[in-house]
């Protein structure tokens, strides 16, 4: 082991995940040579004075290095030093020009001033007593953070990571960390199991504790709600947390009847097996379950309850109410346009799916004009921002997120429920096979009785990224909803080669790419240069050959997120092209991101937190400011919302000039292009594509392998999510 001691210069590339970090330092040895160093060198800020130990080697690439192992910080002595510390965005408020206006008054006592006579700052030219209370304020979180951060540095724990965990429990952050570590991964979103295993093993909690096992168990349970499901059977469950474990069968079996009898832990229960299958044991986490039978029991009161706030839908002269309608609309509907138009005007709860062209859009045109004509009061709602603005172009009435119809708090409580319901006679959610179990929950719940609900989606697409297959579940044979699929494509439509595709591939048909206007497939075997390719068609010749916007018109839409196809790589790419960095464009570069304003960017995670409403997974919208001093950039979304982030937080956003297949659901791009190459082999199903095509108005382009294609259309996704809606809407029913 070797010692060197240095000036922290700059920060090439920092992993927040690991911590794993790439930096230059000033080790005084003159004529301006910096040592490259690497390692986890967590919380270190340039400008600090570091003590590191570690080992001295060669890169191939970039010469001598030191890997560190482990450092301690000493605070600067210098003017200069100091300067760079203070100015290197450390403490939110103080940018260089400040830095240097501070340092310029206190010299070298700088730090001592800030530490014990912070209401002297005032002395310095602009600095009101308003800011240098926020100076003094976040000098002291940091030096909090960074008692926290030596304490987290031995367990591999990132910056952002201990950042988080201190904002979350404050003084009582160490005291958590090392005697309920468990509590992490519950708690602090960005840390799993994985990592608060890490931390409890580095604090001495036994590999075998009855602690470790049942947070394995509820994080096995969480994983699995992540994938989509609302519960895990018993046995399945059993054999994964053996699997994440490393322990014996008979120690995870007792602790999951312990769990099952906690009133916080889990809930087993025995439901029907899929395809009619014998009964399995089911395990939940609490929240899902709860919400299940909450879910189930709400559409039952819907369709049960006596009253009907559209009375005048029950005796109409229908002929004479679809007459006046088609004078209305200038267009007549087809006949299982009409029955939609009937079902949803006369049940409580209906649900209208179909493909494109099918004439959806116009049927719930048409329901909504008649209900308005009838003074009915309309509610229009859509799970995200693009498809609200849509619903509403197509309908002339207002539209709204489901979010911001709820008026969700922190927390995620709604405004309305049950004992507050909406004021409306019909809800209209449009896209509702992107709704999943615990937001559908929330909706039903705020219906009031006697209102109309029509759930309006395509089935046959992707299911809601959220746990549960709700759209699905409600269609159910023998369920007690009920519902209209059109299916006839209308011959306007049929001129259009987006939906002519889209329909077969749905049927298991290879798309038709020849002699096309508005979708064309590139032919690339190899993944790589289709990668490459994909960037040059969305970034350049889609914008020279159709005048598109590449940031706004054109969205690239990949099946899985890693690989030299995959959008994670081609976000990079795609960044180069589109928004390169120039010196005059304020970035902030964030773990191996960078960020630049005019970036296109999403939310990934739900954040109740955020924005009026809440911040969801998903949602998309633009950089419009970078503020270094006070290290926040804005984002405008979808909404049109300006939302602000502080840089310790940016590790909720990603860029989104390409996202999955799956993240695009609910969106609609004026062009789209999908790589579909064999790297992506294991993704490659009906519906995946199928969605992906679907989320284009007016243009497609595949980039990729005949093979890939082949495989895409032919394989029909695995089996269905573990959900027991359906049964306990029939069950209801029956009982």
């Amino acid at each position: 082991m070797a010692v060197v001691e240095g000036v922290l210069e700059r920060v090439t590339y920092a992993n927040e995940e690991n911590g794993y970090t790439v930096a230059r330092v000033d080790t005084g040895r003159g004529g301006g040579d910096l040592l490259t160093v690497v390692g986890a060198l967590l919380g270190a800020q340039v400008g600090e004075s570091l003590r590191m130990e570690g080992r001295w080697g060669s890169h191939p690439q970039y010469g001598k290095q030191f890997t560190v192992e482990n450092y301690t910080t000493v605070l600067p002595a210098t003017i200069q030093g100091i300067r760079r510390y203070l100015g290197s965005g450390l403490i939110k408020g103080i940018g260089p020009v400040m830095a240097d206006r501070i340092t310029t008054h206190f010299g070298v006592d700088t730090l001592d001033v800030i530490e014990t006579e912070p209401k002297r700052l005032i002395e310095v030219p602009g600095l009101g007593p308003k800011r240098t209370k926020k100076i003094a304020a976040a000098w002291e979180e940091q030096k909090a953070i960074k008692e926290v951060m030596v304490f987290l540095q031995g367990v591999g724990v990132s910056t952002s990571i201990a950042v988080r965990i201190y904002k979350k429990y404050e003084d009582a952050s160490i005291s958590i960390v090392r005697n309920q570590p468990y509590r992490l991964a519950a708690d602090v979103w960005g840390i799993g199991f994985l990592t608060a295993d890490r931390i409890a093993q580095s604090v001495g909690i036994p590999h075998d504790s009855p602690e470790r096992v049942k947070a394995g168990l509820q994080y096995a349970l969480s994983q699995s709600t992540d994938q989509g499901n609302c519960f895990l059977p018993e046995e399945r469950l059993i054999a994964d947390a053996v699997k994440l474990l490393q322990v014996d069968t008979g120690l995870v079996i007792d602790c999951l009847g312990e769990l099952a009898q906690d009133p916080e832990g889990v809930v087993r229960e025995s439901v029907p097996g899929p395809d009619g299958g014998g009964d399995v044991t089911a395990v939940y986490l609490i929240p899902f379950h709860r919400a299940e039978l909450s879910l189930a029991g709400q559409v039952l009161r819907l369709l049960r309850v006596p009253e009907d706030r559209m009375p005048g839908f029950g005796d109409v002269d229908w002929a004479k109410a679809l007459g006046w309608l088609k004078g209305r609309t200038g267009a007549e509907l087809a006949p299982e346009q009409e029955e939609a138009v009937k079902l949803a005007l006369t049940s409580k709860v209906a649900v209208l799916t179909g493909g494109p062209g099918c004439g959806k859009s116009f049927t719930v045109r048409s329901i909504v004009e008649l209900a308005r004509a009838k003074r009915a009061k309309v509610l229009l709602a859509a799970p995200t921002g693009r498809a609200a603005k849509r619903l509403a172009e197509l309908t002339g009435a207002e539209a709204s997120t489901v979010h911001r119809l709820l008026e969700l708090k922190p927390g995620g409580d709604a405004a309305y429920d049950k004992d507050r319901p909406l004021d409306a006679d019909l809800v209209v959610v449009d896209e509702a096979s992107m709704l999943d179990l615990l937001l559908a929950n929330k909706l039903v719940k705020a219906v009031p009785p006697g209102a109309h609900l029509l759930f309006v989606g395509d089935v046959d697409q992707l299911p809601s990224v959220g746990a549960g297959e709700v759209l699905r579940d409600l269609l159910s044979e023998d369920g007690p909803v009920p519902a209209v699929r059109l299916t006839r494509v209308f011959r306007q439509a049929q001129q259009s080669g987006v939906v002519t595709n889209a329909h077969r591939i749905n049927a298991g048909q290879p798309p038709l790419t020849q002699g096309l206007n508005d979708f064309f497939l590139f032919v690339e075997d190899d993944t790589e240069e289709a990668g490459r390719l994909t960037v040059d068609v969305a970034a350049r010749r889609l914008p020279a050959k159709f005048g598109l916007d590449p940031r706004r018109d054109v969205q690239v839409l990949a099946p899985m997120h890693r690989g030299p196809a995959g959008a994670g790589h081609l976000n990079g790419l795609l960044q180069q092209a589109i928004t390169p960095g120039r010196p005059d464009l304020p970035e902030k570069r964030f773990g191996g991101r960078v960020f630049r304003v005019g970036d296109k960017v999403t939310q990934i995670r739900n954040n109740y937190e955020k924005g009026a409403n809440g911040v969801f997974n998903g949602t998309v919208g633009v950089v419009t400011a970078l503020d270094a001093d006070e290290q926040r950039l804005t984002v405008r979304t979808d909404e049109d919302e300006e939302v602000p982030y502080d840089f310790d937080e940016l590790d909720e956003l990603a860029h989104a000039y390409a996202v999955t297949i799956h993240r695009s659901q609910g969106s609609e791009y004026p062009a789209v292009v999908i790589p579909v190459t064999t790297g992506a082999w294991m993704m490659l199903q009906r519906n995946l594509l199928y969605t992906a095509v679907t989320r284009a108005r007016k243009l497609v382009v595949l980039v990729g392998s005949r093979k890939a294609l082949g495989q895409a259309v032919r394989t029909v996704s695995a089996g269905r999510r573990w959900t027991a809606l359906d049964h306990r809407l029939a069950v209801r029913r029956g009982g």
